[in-house]
């Protein structure tokens, strides 16, 4: 992507997650982990946990029986994103909708109980409805399937920027006309085994097991959820009467490696961004570098919209999260950085126009 080429819009949001299924941004309001009862855990465990739902009385006629919750969830996310752009896809060219989905883990309910059977039971004892969803690339399939979109289908996985990557991928497909518009995704579920992972690999928060929340406590809680933006070319947009926009990213970089002041400098060219929104990617900003390089590149006056820690929780694909409650908190219109930073693994940023 780069500075001279049309910026492409955010028109529609939608979104599962702790905070519930939603249309358009999500209301501020205090959240706290809860415990988790899916499955038996030594003691007290806690997560920010999407509550059950029925996801057809969300968006009638939705048919989820054999589907990984993580899937259904991408089904729901997708059709308010659409509802909330006010997109009637009747009236559009479908091999022009593109799908791109962002996932750390894929659909981890399914792929747990299918590996567990085997261990069990050797592979003849396996329930083979179960595999399909086994696939990270499942949730993406579903969403075109039940919204017949017959346009590029990407998914990506990266273990800090999954998230941003989608959006920069989506961003490249409309900007180069390969599609007019585009359904983004991004977001996890959480397992017995992933969390297990979590806690033995030493990245947990005391708050997981711990009643009161430890805001300042080292370590992340985990979350889960799934988040979804459509994001449409300026003349497809132009085309809409009934088009809002919530913003418009103008350019994106991602590397593994480089000189990230130097790299994003040169993204952001004449551009002065007076806000930066910080993806912890499992850190909260205060104590990453990523608060330390947003002040290098912009200056002491930039103002700096910390991670939730709902978003915070997804690792690498909460950046969707993290927009979305940056844009439901903003001080000020005008432009913005979107940087993630992980140690050793480079960097991701985004040039966004917020209105």
């Amino acid at each position: 992507m780069t500075p001279n080429l049309p910026p492409v819009t955010i028109t529609g949001i939608g979104s599962v997650s702790p905070y519930g299924a939603l249309a358009g941004l999500i209301p501020q309001c205090a959240l706290e982990p809860t415990s988790i009862t899916a499955w038996t855990t030594a003691g007290l465990r806690r997560a920010f946990l999407v509550q059950p739902f029925r996801p057809a009385g969300v968006v009638p006629g939705l048919k989820t029986r054999r589907l990984d919750r993580l899937s259904a969830w991408a089904l729901v996310a997708s059709s308010l994103a659409f509802k909330d752009a006010g997109i009637d896809l009747c009236q559009m060219d479908r091999s022009r909708v593109a799908v791109v989905f962002a996932t750390a883990f894929g659909c981890v309910d399914l792929t747990e109980a299918f590996y567990l059977s085997a261990a069990a039971h050797g592979w003849s004892g396996t329930d083979p409805s179960t595999f399909p969803e086994t696939l990270p690339s499942a949730p993406a399939s579903h969403v075109s399937m039940f919204h017949g979109l017959r346009g590029p289908n990407v998914t990506v996985s990266n273990k800090y920027f999954a998230g941003e990557i989608a959006l920069i991928q989506a961003a490249s497909l409309l900007r180069h006309g390969q599609a007019d518009l585009a359904i983004v995704l991004a977001g996890d579920a959480l397992a017995r085994t992933l969390y297990s992972w979590y806690e033995v690999a030493g990245l947990l928060s005391p708050a997981c097991y711990n009643s009161d929340l430890l805001s300042e406590a080292g370590g992340f809680i985990p979350s889960e959820g799934i988040a979804a933006l459509v994001m449409e070319s300026a003349k497809h947009e132009d085309s809409r009467s009934n088009a809002h926009t919530y913003g418009r990213i103008h350019s994106g970089r991602w590397t593994a490696g480089g000189q990230p002041v130097e790299v994003m400098r040169q993204m952001l060219g004449d551009f002065v961004p007076i806000l930066t929104v910080c993806s912890g990617n499992g850190a909260p900003c205060a104590t990453s570098p990523t608060s330390a390089l947003a002040r290098e590149i912009c200056g002491d006056r930039t103002v700096i919209i910390l991670p939730q820690p709902v978003a915070l929780g997804l690792a690498g694909t909460g950046a969707l999260f993290h927009l979305i409650l940056a844009l439901s908190t903003r001080p000020t219109n005008g432009q913005a950085l979107f940087l993630a930073t992980a140690a050793n693994s480079g960097f991701a940023a985004l040039l966004l126009e917020l209105l």
